[in-house]
């Protein structure tokens, strides 16, 4: 069977509001102590399964999960086992998962890259969980059969290591499983409990977090974008191939949203999160047209967010990264941490933000929503996407030559308005990093239909030099706002003269470079 549940961590100044919600009269509470089992190399983790034996109440289950769209819904297997039998393993410290109940299952295509005697041979008991689950069904009122019907669960408990049990990690989670009806309801109640509570969105499976405590880590590394799970071919229509451009820059933003809401400060973090909102900016302004399902409001709401993120991420970037190389050349110490600690809005409080969590719920009902009932499901993406790109790289090509012209304007002008062209050609350099960064996203999203077998090398080719070029001059307008950054910072502190100096330096020297990558995409033929 498919499970469809949305699970969200819950801020502690929510908490009690939110209790008294769950902790109703037709509420229950159910103890569960969960066994969780893998190889000692963490096999079916890194396959995306979980695998345990839990108690719950009175009954032992034998659970498996895997699979799914990798946000919402994931396959799953319960089976309840003979209590008797359960008993006795415990006594003698034997409880293992029986993996031959999945022979003949739905789960079992998620096992067949593992040969089951072998890996049952190998499976250990790496942690446990000892959880309290308060439950209540949430049934919509539809006043006929097709009411749908909700379990909430609120879990508050710990992860505890299997071998060490002076190691253990807290859970305060909450959790929304659709149990009938239409996945509309499901998002409806998410919704109005996130605003009501604050709740924050997260990906990360007990499962997950127990093998992060094992590994004496407090978050999953940074995700960066992966294009190959992107799931269009050729016969893809407009709606579904926006869905599925979506899908996958959520795969990219909500484990880095997830590790972030979690506490962590990491700039990895930050900067892939950052980059999946460009992506999923990107997908939705080339292919807006593509569904009516589409809301002109999530845009704004992406862009202010990013915003914030890249304010916080270009600071922490300076104190971690270019002051300590500054030092290794000999620069006098420059202090960013009252810098740091004065930002206001930090990731975490950016990412609490209600808009952005309602938004990112609204973005996952979209992919999870039918296409086929839309006017243009007769209407194939691929008709469409190279008139899209022909007009991007159109686009691109006058942006670049309007910066040649404020660059020869500047050489003729010699030191005369030397402030105002410089604003005009970092504006120009701005809108060409802008553009060849939409112009690499929908083409990457776009090369799996448009790009022909006999042709893949010549796609490839193209998009690695648009990748150089966008990304050299990316760094330079980076550069630039570090540069601006210590020049601002010498008001008060003169040490930063030395990084203002070399960081100015630097954008003098490196143009060259980027004019030579712009100049091969410019001669690369285009692949649509």
């Amino acid at each position: 069977m498919q499970e469809i549940e949305l699970k969200f961590l819950v801020p502690e100044s929510r908490l009690k509001g939110l209790m008294r919600q769950a902790k109703v009269k037709s509420s229950q509470i159910t103890q569960l102590a969960a066994h969780y089992y893998d190889t000692p190399d963490q096999q079916l983790a890194q396959a995306g399964i979980g695998l345990r034996i839990r108690k719950e109440g009175d009954t032992w289950v034998q659970t498996i999960k895997a699979g799914g769209d990798g946000i919402a819904a994931r396959l799953e297997h319960n089976a309840v086992l003979d209590n008797e039998q359960v008993q006795t393993m415990l006594d003698n410290n034997e409880l293992m998962p029986d993996l031959t109940i999945y022979d003949d299952t739905s789960i079992a295509s998620a096992l067949a890259n593992f040969k089951l005697k072998k890996l049952a041979k190998t499976l250990t008991r790496l942690y446990v969980t000892d959880v309290q689950r308060t439950t209540r069904l949430l049934v919509e009122d539809n006043n006929d059969d097709t009411s749908g019907c909700i379990e909430m669960a609120y879990d508050h408990g710990e992860i505890i290591h299997g071998t060490d049990d002076t190691q253990r990690k807290t859970i305060q989670e909450i959790e929304f499983e659709l149990v009938s009806g239409d996945v509309d309801f499901l998002f409806t109640t998410a919704k109005t409990w996130c605003k009501r509570y604050k709740l924050c969105l997260s990906t990360v499976t007990k499962a997950e977090n127990g093998g992060l405590l094992i590994n004496g880590k407090n978050h999953s590394p940074a995700v960066g974008a992966d294009i190959r799970q992107l799931q269009v071919d050729k016969d893809s229509t407009m709606p579904a191939f926006v869905r599925a451009a979506v899908h996958n820059c959520l795969l990219h933003i909500l484990p880095n949203s997830s590790a972030i809401v979690a506490g962590s400060k990491e700039d990895a973090h930050i900067l892939q999160l950052r980059i999946g909102m460009d992506r999923l900016q990107a997908a939705l302004k080339a292919f807006a047209d593509f569904s009516d399902e589409i809301n002109p409001d999530w845009l704004p709401i992406l862009k202010q967010t990013a915003t914030l993120l890249t304010d916080y991420y270009q600071l922490a970037y300076i104190g971690t990264h270019i002051e300590p190389e500054l030092q290794e050349y000999g620069a006098p110490a420059v202090d960013w941490s009252t810098d740091i600690e004065n930002i206001k809005i930090t990731p975490l409080n950016t990412l609490q933000a209600n808009d952005f969590q309602l938004t990112l719920l609204e973005l996952i009902a979209f992919t999870m929503s039918d296409p086929s009932i839309e006017p243009q499901n007769d209407k194939l993406a691929h008709d469409k996407l190279a008139k899209i790109l022909a007009k991007q790289y159109k686009k691109c090509l006058k942006t670049d030559k309007n910066l040649d012209e404020v660059s020869d304007a500047d050489l003729d002008n010699g030191d005369e308005e030397v402030d105002m062209d410089i604003t005009d050609e970092d504006q120009a350099e701005s809108e060409l990093c802008d553009h060849l960064k939409d112009l690499r996203y929908m083409s990457e999203f776009s090369a799996a239909l448009l790009s022909k077998k006999k042709a893949k090398k010549k796609t490839q080719r193209w998009l690695k030099r648009l990748i150089k070029a966008q990304v050299a001059l990316e760094q330079r307008y980076e550069d630039n706002q570090y540069q601006q950054f210590y020049e601002l910072k010498a008001a008060t502190d003169t040490n930063a003269l030395y990084g203002a100096g070399f960081l100015a330096a630097m954008l003098t020297d490196d143009y060259t470079h980027i004019e030579t990558r712009l100049a091969k995409f410019k001669d690369s033929a285009t692949f649509w």
